[in-house]
């Protein structure tokens, strides 16, 4: 499991960041997801690192 935290803003970030960034459900810095460990959410965790910080859970 991963906990993903979104820790800077998408204001300007691209578009198909915020999109990635929405589609995980972080809107607002600050906010907390965790999701199981697996390829989908390693990619999207790609294109949005500089934007989150993720955990082991």
């Amino acid at each position: 499991m991963k906990k993903v935290t979104l820790v800077k803003s998408t204001i300007g970030a691209k578009p198909n960041q915020k999109a990635t960034a929405k589609s995980l459900g972080l809107v607002k810095i600050g906010d907390s997801i965790v999701h199981e460990d697996n390829a989908v959410l390693a990619g999207k965790i790609k294109v949005i690192s500089h934007l989150v910080k993720v955990e082991n859970v």
